[in-house]
C-alpha cells in the first residue's frame, strides 16, 4: 500500500495529517472530517476532538463540551466555518419578573460568526429579550414580543417576525458565549415557553405554532461558527514558531481570523488541505479530459487503459486514480489497500479484484459512489462520473465520450436501481478506447471470418459490412475465403443433373426448417405470455369497459414491424429502467415502445396490477397507455408518443449559445399542469400512484408545450388509505426525497420533495446537480435553501424572471418550493395543496399584469413594486393579504 497513499492522500484533501494514526475516521454518516478536526485526540489538534455518535439508524456530530451538534465543517478555502445548531426553550412563568438565559460555545477556537448574517430570534408572548456578549459585557441589542388573541394571531402569515410572536437580534459582532436576559411586559397575551435560536437572517419563517409546540431543530438551518487556530494572535506571529505552525502544505497561506488567530488555506491554483503535509496540490492534477505523454499503460499483466491511470494528468477522475505496488511475484494494481484489481473492461464497465487479507470493508472507506458490487463479488461496476447522460452529453466542456463513433450508458447499480453516474463504451461496429480521441476504430468483420460468417465475397464498410454471394459459375473456398471457377467440366455436369434434386430437397428443408422455427417460436412466445400473465391482464381489461375501450395486448409481430425490428435508429431515450423506441403502428398512430429491463418473476404480479390501473388514466398531463405487450421475455408498453423532448431539454437546452426563453407565465402553467397530473395519481383511483422518480427528464412535451408526466417504470401502488410503504429506495439523485433515503418510507410526500426540485428548476433555470462558487458539486434544493438565507430573491433567480415578475409573485412560487423541500414531510404540502397555491398564484399574476396595464382600472393591493405583506389594517382589526398570503393563512384554520 506503500505505492498508493503518498498520492492519494494529499489529492483527496485526506483527513488525517501526517503523524496521524492510518485508522482515523474520515466521515461521521454523512459528515466529512477534514483536518484538523478529528475523531481522537491523535486525529486532531487540542481543541477540534469531535465525537461521533452512530446506530444503525443516525449518526451525530458532536464537538466540544458542552457540546454542541455539527452539521458540516468548512476548512478548505479562505472561510474556516462549521454549522451548529442554536437552540434552547425554557420556562417562564407569567409572574416571573426576569429571567437570564445563556448559551456557550464548543471551545475558544469557536464563535457564533459576526459576517454571516446571523440573527438571535426570540419568540414567546409578552417578553422583552437584551443580548449580551459575556465575554466583554457589551449589549449586542434588544427586541421585544407582543401576543395577541387566539383568532388574530391565527390569522398571521408565515415568515413574519416583527414583534408580534416574534422578534429578532442581528448578531454583528462574533460570540463564543452570550447571556440573555429576559423580563416580562405588561402588554398582552402572556405565554410560559420562551424559545430561542441563532441562525441566518433569512433562514427562519416564524409560525404561530411554533409558539405552543417549540422549533423542530431538524427544520431549520443551524447557525455558523467561524473557528480559527488560537496558538498564536495572529499568522506574523504564528510563522515566527515553525514547529507548531499549522499551514504545513506547500502552496499554503495563512489568513488572520475574525475571531482572533489564523486559518489555512491554498494558494490560487491550488486546492485541498492546507492543514496537512502535501495537502495543496494543483487545481488541475485532479483529473483531466486527455491523458498526458508518455503515461504507464501497464502494472504486472494487466492493462491500464484511460480513464484509469497511475500518475497526475493519466487518470479522467480522482477516483479512477490506481497504484501499482510491488507484489511478492509481480507488481500489482491496487484500489486500496485491501483491493486488488486483476483486470479492466472499458467496454462491459467492470473491474475484477482480489481481495487481501485484512479487514477492510468494500472500497475501504474510498468513496463508493461511483462503485457497486456487480452479481459476483469479484466484480465492480464503475462510472466516469456522476451526472446522467443527458447531463453529461449538455456539459461539452467535461463529457468524457470524446472519440467519434462513441455512445454514452447510464450506469446503474443492479442492488439498489441507485444510479451511479455514466460511462462510454464504442458505437456497434468499432472498437477501441471512446474516452481519447479518436480512439474508436473501424471493425473489420471481413478479418474475423469465425465471427462474422460470409460465404461469399465480404465487404468492410465504415461500422459494418456487406457479403455478397459467389457469381454463377464460382465457388465459395472456404480455405482462401473466396469465390473461385469450378475446378471440372465433370464438376458442372454433376451440379447440373443433381441440382434439381438438391434444390428440391433445399426447398422441402428450408419449409421444414421455416414451419418449425415459426411453430418453436410461437411456443416461445405463448410461454411468455402465460408467465407475464397474459391472461390475467385479458380478465382484468375485458371486466373493465373503459380501459378496454382504449387499451389493447398488442403482439410481438406488431410492435417488432412498427419499430422496424427494435431498430437501433429507432431509439429515442434509455433510462435506469430500459429503452424506449419510435414505434408505428400499422393503423398509423405514432407510438413510444419501451422496453423494460429484466423483470424479476415476484414483480410480474405488481406490473399487471400496474398496467390494469394506468389503463384506466386519462388525464391531459399524463401519458397516455395505449397498451402492452407480453410475448417477449420482458413486457413491453406502449404509450403515446410525445415530439418536443422534456421539461429539461428546454429549461437546460442551448440554441445559438444561448437558453431558449421562458416567460413566468409559461413556468407557472407548466409547474401547475406536473402538479395537476401528479394530484391525479394521487387521488383518482382506488390505488394511488406514487411515481418515485419525479424529475423534468420525465416531464415530456408535445407539439403545443403542453406538459405530459411519463416514465412509471419505478412507480408503486399504495391504497389511498395507506400513509406509506417500504421499499427499496429508487429514484435519482438530486430530486430525491432525503427523508425516504434515509428510512425507506415511501410516501406522497415523497414525490412532493422531487416536485420542489423541479419548482425550483423553473425559478433559477439551473441543474439538480450544480458547482457552487466554490467549484463543489451539491444539490440545487440545498443550495437554493442557502441562498434564500444569503440573498435578495430577485439575485438568486433566472434573469427573465427577475426582470418580468414581482417581488410578491416571486415571493409566493419561492414559499411553496421551500415547503416542499422540507426535510421532514409532515412539513410539506399535500399535491392538492400545491396545486391549489398554484392556481392561486395565476390568478395573482394576472391580476397584477391587469394592474400593470394603464388602460385597465387599478384596484387595491399594491401601490408600488415592493413586497407587500401586510396591506391595510380595518377598524376590526382583522388583515388583509395578498391571495396567496390568504391561502397560506387559511391553511391553519379547522377545515
Amino acid at each position: 500500500m506503500a505505492g498508493l497513499l503518498p498520492l492519494v492522500v494529499p489529492l483527496l484533501a485526506a483527513t488525517a495529517v501526517a503523524t496521524a494514526e492510518r485508522s482515523c475516521p474520515t466521515h461521521c454518516g454523512m459528515i466529512d472530517i477534514p483536518y484538523p478536526f478529528g475523531v481522537g485526540p491523535a486525529c486532531s489538534l487540542p481543541g477540534f476532538n469531535l465525537t461521533c455518535d452512530s446506530n444503525k439508524y443516525s449518526s451525530h456530530l458532536r464537538l466540544g463540551s458542552p457540546n454542541v451538534t455539527v452539521d458540516f465543517i468548512s476548512a478548505s478555502g479562505s472561510i474556516a466555518s462549521l454549522a451548529a445548531h442554536v437552540l434552547q426553550s425554557v420556562n417562564m412563568p407569567a409572574g416571573a419578573g426576569a429571567y437570564s438565559a445563556s448559551w456557550e460555545g464548543p471551545g475558544r477556537s469557536f464563535a457564533i460568526s459576526g459576517s454571516s448574517n446571523m440573527s438571535l430570534f426570540v419568540l414567546g408572548c409578552g417578553v422583552m429579550a437584551a443580548l449580551l456578549d459575556r465575554d466583554t459585557g457589551a449589549a449586542v441589542g434588544n427586541c421585544s414580543v407582543v401576543c395577541a388573541g387566539e383568532q388574530v394571531m391565527e390569522r398571521l402569515p408565515d415568515g413574519l417576525c416583527t414583534g408580534v410572536g416574534c422578534c429578532s437580534v442581528d448578531v454583528r459582532v462574533p460570540l463564543r458565549a452570550f447571556t440573555l436576559n429576559l423580563s416580562r411586559t405588561v402588554e398582552g397575551i402572556v405565554r410560559d415557553r420562551v424559545t430561542f435560536l441563532v441562525i441566518c437572517r433569512d433562514g427562519y419563517k416564524f409560525r404561530t405554532n411554533d409558539l405552543a409546540q417549540g422549533v423542530d431543530p431538524n427544520e431549520v438551518a443551524p447557525a455558523l461558527l467561524d473557528w480559527a487556530i488560537l496558538a498564536r494572535a495572529d499568522c506574523a506571529r504564528a510563522v515566527e514558531n515553525r514547529a507548531s505552525y499549522a499551514c504545513v502544505s506547500n502552496h499554503s497561506e495563512c489568513q488572520d481570523s475574525p475571531i482572533g488567530g489564523y486559518v489555512c488555506h491554498c494558494s490560487e491554483g491550488y486546492s485541498g488541505n492546507a492543514y496537512i503535509v502535501d495537502g495543496c496540490v494543483p487545481n488541475q492534477y485532479y483529473g483531466s479530459n486527455q491523458p498526458k505523454a508518455n503515461c504507464p499503460t501497464r502494472c504486472g499483466n494487466v492493462s491500464i487503459p484511460f480513464p484509469f491511470g497511475m500518475q497526475l494528468g493519466c487518470f479522467a477522475r480522482i477516483h479512477l486514480y490506481l497504484a501499482c505496488s510491488p507484489g511478492p511475484i509481480s507488481p500489482i494494481l491496487q484500489m486500496t489497500e485491501h483491493l486488488v484489481v486483476t483486470d479492466i473492461s472499458l467496454d462491459q464497465g467492470i473491474l475484477r479484484i482480489q481481495k487481501l487479507s485484512g479487514s477492510g470493508d468494500f472500497l475501504d472507506g474510498r468513496d463508493s459512489t461511483l462503485y457497486a458490487l456487480s452479481g459476483e463479488s469479484s466484480l465492480v461496476e464503475w462510472a466516469v462520473d456522476n451526472s446522467t447522460c443527458g447531463e453529461a452529453m449538455a456539459n461539452k466542456y467535461g463529457y468524457m465520450c470524446v472519440s467519434s463513433h462513441s455512445e454514452c450508458i447510464d450506469v446503474m447499480d443492479d442492488r439498489t436501481s441507485r444510479h451511479l453516474g455514466y460511462r462510454c463504451r464504442c458505437s456497434s461496429g468499432f472498437e477501441g478506447n471512446p474516452y481519447i480521441e479518436d480512439g474508436c476504430t473501424d471493425v473489420d468483420e471481413c478479418l474475423q471470418p469465425d465471427k462474422y460468417i460470409c460465404h461469399g465475397i465480404c465487404q468492410n464498410s465504415l461500422g459494418s459490412f456487406s457479403c455478397t454471394a459467389c457469381r454463377h459459375g464460382t465457388e465459395f473456398d472456404a480455405a482462401a475465403r473466396k469465390c473461385k471457377a469450378s475446378s471440372t467440366i465433370l464438376g458442372i455436369t454433376l451440379g447440373i443433373s443433381t441440382g434439381g434434386g438438391l434444390l428440391f430437397l433445399a426447398a422441402i428443408a428450408s419449409i421444414a426448417s421455416r414451419r418449425w422455427k415459426k411453430g418453436v417460436q410461437k411456443r416461445l412466445r405463448r410461454r411468455h405470455f402465460h408467465k407475464n400473465k397474459g391472461i390475467l391482464l385479458e380478465q382484468l381489461i375485458s371486466s373493465d369497459q373503459n380501459a378496454s375501450d382504449s387499451t389493447k395486448i398488442f403482439s410481438l409481430d406488431e410492435l417488432e414491424k412498427a419499430t422496424n425490428n427494435f431498430d437501433q435508429s429507432r431509439v429515442v431515450g434509455r433510462g435506469g429502467h430500459g429503452t424506449v423506441y419510435k414505434g408505428i403502428l400499422t393503423d398509423q398512430r405514432v407510438v413510444a415502445v419501451k422496453r423494460s429491463k429484466l423483470v424479476e418473476d415476484v414483480e410480474i404480479d405488481q406490473f399487471i396490477n400496474e398496467v390494469a390501473v394506468l389503463s384506466q388514466i386519462n388525464h391531459r398531463n399524463v401519458v397516455k397507455l395505449h397498451g402492452c405487450c407480453l410475448e417477449s421475455e420482458v413486457p413491453l408498453l406502449v404509450y403515446e408518443f410525445i415530439s418536443n423532448g422534456t421539461l429539461h431539454d428546454l429549461l437546460h437546452g442551448q440554441r445559438n449559445g444561448s437558453l431558449l426563453p421562458l416567460s413566468w407565465e409559461e413556468r407557472l402553467r407548466i409547474a401547475t399542469e406536473i402538479a395537476g397530473a401528479l394530484t391525479y395519481l394521487r387521488s383518482a383511483a382506488s390505488m394511488s400512484i406514487l411515481h418515485r422518480d419525479v424529475k423534468s427528464m420525465n416531464v415530456l412535451l408535445n407539439d403545443n408545450y403542453t406538459t405530459k408526466v411519463s416514465d412509471f417504470g419505478a412507480s408503486r401502488l399504495i391504497p389511498i388509505d395507506q400513509t406509506h410503504l417500504v421499499t427499496a429506495v429508487q429514484g435519482t439523485f438530486g430530486y430525491l426525497d432525503p427523508e425516504y433515503y434515509h428510512t425507506g418510507k415511501l410516501t406522497d410526500k415523497s414525490d412532493v420533495y422531487s416536485y420542489g426540485v423541479i419548482l425550483v428548476e423553473l425559478l433559477m433555470r439551473k441543474k439538480p446537480i450544480i458547482e457552487d462558487e466554490n467549484g463543489e458539486k451539491q444539490n440545487l434544493a440545498n443550495y437554493f435553501l442557502w441562498l434564500i438565507g444569503e440573498r435578495p430573491l430577485k439575485e438568486i433567480v433566472d434573469d427573465q424572471v427577475s426582470v418580468e415578475t414581482s417581488n410578491e409573485e416571486i415571493m409566493g412560487f419561492a414559499r411553496l418550493a421551500q415547503d416542499c423541500l422540507k426535510l421532514r414531510r409532515e412539513g410539506r404540502p399535500t399535491m392538492k395543496d400545491v396545486e391549489v397555491r398554484l392556481q392561486l398564484l395565476k390568478g395573482l399574476t394576472a391580476t397584477l399584469k391587469k394592474d400593470v396595464d394603464p388602460r385597465a382600472p387599478r384596484e387595491g393591493g399594491m401601490k408600488d413594486g415592493r413586497e407587500s405583506v401586510v396591506a391595510v389594517t380595518s377598524h376590526d382589526g382583522t388583515r388583509r393579504f395578498s391571495i396567496e398570503q390568504e391561502f397560506e393563512c387559511s391553511m391553519h384554520l379547522p377545515r
